[in-house]
């Protein structure tokens, strides 16, 4: 590759102990590095020489929309915890300033929407804790060396991954789990490599994951997607990076291995993509054949905004990308600092969706990733003077509940699904009853995994 603006140099992480040591953090003031510090206790803190110098606009500090996505603020804790946490580092001692981070992190809901307790597998009396499996087709992947980022986002929902809690860690270090767990269920089309961001990885740590599910008798295995923050945070991942090149290999390998390879990005603002290493990066990765499907959350502060909406839709469309999803923010850590109202998303999404060609129109949204499924928030109507919020179930852990539509009493405040009362008198949504059924028998599987008792798959 030519160098340039397209040589990145060598890749550094800086994390919460060179807050002081970054220079652009320079400009602020003491005091505020310090609560930037407290907050990196308890949310995760890594940051790249890209970002910093490519993505942020630091004329714009503290309201540049990457500045926000990037660096921890103070106001994503509660006032009270962040002065406990500063003075423990001006006089506390580590185990006192450890003690009460960790108190913090398990208030904020680390594993939403039933990621441990109903999304990992239970074989043979073993929980499988480096995969999911929440939708029938796909299973979520998550390699040991892969479960960090070039750069964290301070909305990531996997935040928990990253901040030392081991008991709650999604991880597995060898590939033959995933090809035999694959073996054990045909009905699974689809791998997700996911993370953090596999992407991170050596490529030839990444083929120890990957070249067995080509070797494998798998015929049902038709889909390997690829979740990662790379194209945006560390383009030269796939430019200048001394195994770029065979990553890219990788890529055609598991074409020519007739497996069709999706890279899941996530573009959270049109900045990310509007930089010539980031559209270099996007190319090189689509002239392997893989496709590109983009996709991210919506946050306050950072693109609450249709016209940021419809920008990134059209130039991911405009470089040979897919609009894929808008996601609502999960309701886990900093989630009041970044939550957007369901019905200002959905305004949000239809205002920017109206201002796109047919060609843009492949995004779906806005979409939770609940706890039931994936629900898209279809709309509102009105019936008898009185507004309601029509919901579509667009993937569920019930197969039979895809597609279903189902309607919530309309609230102007409610931000996620658990916050909506049914429409039309109903007590419970639809699935509320097999949702419960299923927790229940869950429950009892995982504590018989914790007990040691055998009590088979769940």
């Amino acid at each position: 590759m030519p160098d340039g603006a397209l040589n990145l140099g060598t890749y550094r992480a800086f994390t919460a102990r060179d807050i002081d040591a970054i220079p652009q953090l320079r400009g602020l003031s003491a005091d505020a590095r310090l609560r930037l510090r407290a907050v990196a206790q308890v949310l995760p803190f890594r940051v790249n020489a890209y970002v910093l110098e490519q993505l942020i606009d630091w004329s714009r500090v503290p309201d540049d929309p990457i500045y926000q996505l990037t660096i921890p603020q103070a106001e994503m804790l509660d006032d009270g915890d962040v002065s406990a946490l500063v003075d423990l580092l001006r006089g506390g001692s580590e185990a006192e300033l450890q003690a009460r981070a960790r108190a913090i992190q398990l208030a904020m809901n680390p594993h939403p929407a039933g990621q441990i307790d109903l999304n990992v597998p239970i074989e043979d009396g073993v929980e499988r804790r480096g995969l999911q499996h929440k939708y029938r087709q796909t299973v979520l992947f998550f390699p040991a060396q892969g479960q960090t980022c070039h750069a964290y986002c301070t909305y990531c929902f996997r935040w928990a991954q990253f901040v030392g809690l081991e008991d709650l860690k999604f991880a597995a270090r060898e590939a033959e789990t995933l090809v035999d767990y694959l073996s054990r269920h045909p009905e699974v089309s689809d791998v997700l490599f996911t993370g953090g961001d596999p992407l991170v990885m050596r490529t030839s740590v990444l083929r120890r994951y990957v070249e067995p599910l080509l070797r494998a008798d798998l015929p049902n295995l038709a889909h390997i997607r690829f979740g990662t923050k790379a194209l945006a945070y560390w383009p030269a991942r796939f430019l200048t990076d001394p195994d770029a090149d065979d990553l890219l290999r990788l890529f055609s390998e598991i074409q020519a291995a007739g497996k069709h390879v999706a890279v899941m990005a996530h573009y959270s603002h049109p900045r990310e993509l509007a930089t010539p290493a980031a559209v270099a990066a996007l190319q090189r990765v689509r002239e392997t054949g893989a496709v590109v499907r983009c996709q991210a959350p919506l946050i306050r502060r950072v693109n609450d905004d249709p016209a940021v909406w419809a920008d990134l839709w059209r130039m991911q469309v405009r470089q040979g990308a897919v609009p894929y999803y808008m996601f609502i923010e999960r309701d886990t850590g900093p989630k009041e600092y970044f939550k957007v109202p369901l019905a200002r998303a959905l305004q949000i999404y239809q205002d920017a969706y109206r201002q796109l060609s047919g060609l843009c129109r492949s995004v779906r949204g806005p979409s939770m990733s609940a706890t039931p499924g994936k629900v898209l928030l279809d709309g509102v109507t009105e019936l008898d003077n009185r507004k309601y919020f029509v919901l579509r179930m667009l993937q569920g852990r019930n197969p039979e509940w895809v597609g279903r539509l189902f309607f919530a009493e309309y609230d102007p405040d409610a931000a996620w699904l658990s916050e909506l009362r049914p429409a039309f008198g109903a007590l419970e949504f639809f699935y509320s009853d097999e949702l419960a059924e299923l927790r229940r028998r869950r429950a009892g599987v995982r504590l018989g995994v914790i007990s040691g008792a055998h009590v088979g798959d769940a």
